[in-house]
């Protein structure tokens, strides 16, 4: 079974036990995401998904803050990125610049794998589009949120205003994102946009790596579906999304891990997966 851990510059990976940690790792920077880890957290998220024992995903930051959001020195430099003599090329070379970013944290949300977010100090801007991707959120107290894209004069574009209102009320992520105002940890947590919040960061990890083992010891099967239902549901109908979950367990229900399943209910102990 090949595990081989992605050598990379931006992001720091572990993996123990079926849990994949991948730390945001530019912490002299708060974590700014630039071009590398735009890219990078694609690689991450590809290897977390098509590697068997990673079962389930954390994603935190290193240093003092989760992630200010883009790198504004990538920012201010789009424009030579895609000049062209012609204006139209270059607008189309931007567009195609936009939806590679969007698609690099798509990633996060096509990994098959839940992905955490354990988020602490700051959290604004681009990090609001990459944990709008992750299946939950935590939060140490002290972490702050804004969906700044506003004060910079731009709209946000890749992927806070398509997630952010299928997490919070929908008045509530328009405030947000019409203001830019900055949001408190406990704040987060009764807008719904984080699960719950620890009262520091060591609590934080220590939590959500146990949310993260409980997830893992379940049916990789039946996780890997359950995300995939639930990813489907939240975009289709009630009605697509049965007809989806019809045709998915007509091939997966009967399977090695519900047998594994009855099998160990029987036996009175703990059921044993593999990857």
């Amino acid at each position: 079974m090949n595990t081989h851990l992605p050598q990379l510059e931006t992001i720091a990976i572990e993996l123990d036990a079926g849990l994949a940690e991948l730390r945001l790792n530019r912490p002299e920077r708060s974590n700014a995401i630039n071009e590398a880890m735009w890219q990078e957290l694609r690689i991450a998220c590809n290897w977390a998904d098509a590697t068997p024992a990673v079962r389930v995903v954390v994603l935190a930051g290193a240093g003092r803050n989760f992630c200010a959001g883009i790198d504004l020195a990538m920012l201010a430099s789009v424009g030579e990125v895609v000049a062209d003599a012609d204006p139209a090329r270059s607008r189309e070379a931007l567009r195609r610049l936009i939806l590679d970013l969007q698609d690099c944290l798509s990633s996060v949300e096509r990994c098959r794998k839940p992905v955490l977010a354990a988020i602490h100090g700051a959290c604004i801007g681009g990090a609001i589009d990459l944990v709008t991707c992750c299946d939950m959120r935590y939060a140490a107290a002290g972490a702050h949120f804004s969906v700044r894209e506003i004060d910079v004069g731009m709209t946000a574009d890749v992927g806070t205003l398509q997630r952010l209102p299928k997490l919070i009320a929908d008045g509530v992520a328009r405030e947000l994102a019409y203001t830019g105002r900055s949001v408190a940890a406990d704040e987060a947590a009764r807008i719904g946009l984080v699960n719950r919040v620890f009262p520091d960061v060591e609590e934080l990890l220590a939590g959500v790596r146990g949310i993260a083992r409980a997830i893992a010891g379940k049916s990789p099967l039946a996780i890997r579906g359950t995300k995939e239902m639930l990813n489907y549901g939240r975009d289709h109908s009630v009605a697509d999304g049965l007809n989806h979950v019809a045709t998915w367990n007509a091939a997966m229900l009967m399977s090695a891990d519900l047998d594994e399943t009855m099998a160990a209910l029987r036996e009175r102990r703990p059921a044993r997966f593999r990857d």
